[in-house]
């Protein structure tokens, strides 16, 4: 199993609840999604991201398969210009 860690500061932070509906929006419409997490920060520190999004996938080519998955495209397209800055963390668990 392969989790994908995302972490998102939007330049407009009102942004981040959109964020989370349409990341939310991603379960059950792409199949390599096998578990979806979506968090806001609730503290607003100044080293706090936005939002945490984690997905868990069966191997490294079902993190490509969701990635290249239309569905992910099209929240991607809205998401990358209003992300000020992005982590991402890909660790391998036993599932």
């Amino acid at each position: 199993m392969l989790t994908h860690v995302v972490l998102m500061k939007f330049a407009d932070r009102a942004d981040a609840a959109r964020a989370k509906d349409l990341l939310e929006g991603l379960r059950g419409r792409v199949e390599q999604i096998r578990e979806l997490t979506v968090g806001l920060d609730v503290v607003g520190s100044p080293v706090s991201y936005d939002l945490c999004m984690t997905t868990v996938h069966d191997s490294p080519g079902g993190l490509r398969g969701y990635q290249e998955h239309p569905a992910h495209l099209e929240a991607a397209a809205w998401l990358r210009p209003r992300i000020a800055a992005r982590a991402v963390v890909d660790y391998e668990t036993s599932g």
